[in-house]
């Protein structure tokens, strides 16, 4: 315990001069700035290891990502090009229990990457990642052993949370077998929602708990979204929940961050690993074309890193 806390001094002691003038900070080739806490116990860690953190990546005050709310990331340790600009040139500098804080320049992220920055990133932003060693595994099926482990107690606090929230707000909700709460306001009196139907729905995205909207097409232009039932083109969340409805029928769906975006974030408008609650009208249910097109907007999350390095990606709006 005395370890710890020495640890967590030290790096409070850094962020101290991180908001300064970036004292006491080393830097690597292509600029990153960065300080290392470590009682050398370990050894270094060696390319082809895989070392496991705990971490919080903050932009002034807003926290980007934080594995509080999530699950450690996992990062194998690879040989990185000295321009990288990016976190992983640190790595295999690391040993197991170390900590360590980074910092990138948002200025020098637009000029070497020689993209614009989101919205939401100033030029002189200084995007700081703290991050603990928590562990070090020497392959992948030893990393996906623990990251199992792992996994599935945190998707039951994800449903928990929202078991809780019902019961507290005295919501009648049924669950379905992996975990949405639909609140059926309407069940609707035309065709079932099932696989293989072509469904079009009405929306309003809110997050969880404080129902704020995030994104809707509920409004007086807006089109309703469209998609085959079963193909994965939604998130699972709403292929689960919308099947007990029928056409015409209303409810609000109460989804576990896993069955949802899991931990694609949206801007600032939409964190990692957020539970999320979707007001829902299915306005059609018909049969899908025999050669099924694409929806007018997937839902589907894509594949990213445990760790954005350099910026979060853009709303998918």
């Amino acid at each position: 315990m005395k370890q710890i806390n020495s640890f967590l001094f030290a790096l409070l002691g850094i962020l101290l001069l991180v908001s300064c003038d970036n004292k006491g900070l080393k830097k690597t080739k292509s600029g990153l700035l960065y300080k290392i806490i470590s009682d050398e116990k370990n050894p270094v860690v060696k390319n082809g290891q895989f070392i496991k953190l705990t971490f919080s990546q903050k932009i002034r005050d807003t926290v980007l990502f934080t594995s509080d709310s999530s699950l450690p990331a996992y990062v194998r340790i690879d040989s990185v090009p000295s321009n990288a600009y990016s976190p992983v040139e640190i790595f295999n500098l690391l040993r197991k229990g170390d900590s360590a804080v980074i910092i990138q320049l948002a200025d020098s992220i637009q000029r070497k990457s020689q993209q614009p920055l989101p919205p939401f990133i100033h030029k002189k932003d200084k995007i700081i990642l703290t991050l603990r060693v928590t562990d070090v595994f020497d392959n992948e099926t030893a990393v996906q052993k623990d990251r199992e482990g792992l996994l599935g107690e945190f998707h039951k606090r994800q449903i928990k949370l929202m078991e809780n929230y019902l019961l507290q707000h005295n919501i009648q909700a049924t669950k379905t077998g992996d975990g949405v709460f639909v609140e059926i306001k309407n069940p609707g009196n035309g065709p079932a929602v099932d696989s293989g139907k072509m469904v079009s729905v009405i929306y309003t995205g809110k997050l969880f708990p404080s129902g704020k909207v995030f994104e809707t097409n509920d409004k007086e232009d807006g089109k309703p979204i469209q998609f085959v039932v079963g193909q994965r083109k939604i998130i699972q969340g709403w292929d689960e929940g919308l099947r007990l409805l029928k056409k015409g029928g209303t409810a609000t769906l109460y989804i576990p961050a896993f069955l949802a975006y899991d931990q694609q974030p949206s801007g600032p408008s939409r964190k990692p690993n957020e539970n999320l609650i979707f007001d829902v009208k299915v306005t059609d249910v018909t049969d899908a074309p025999a050669e099924s097109a694409n929806p007018m907007r997937s839902m589907i999350p894509n594949n990213r890193p445990n760790i954005r390095p350099q910026q979060q990606p853009p709303s998918h709006k």
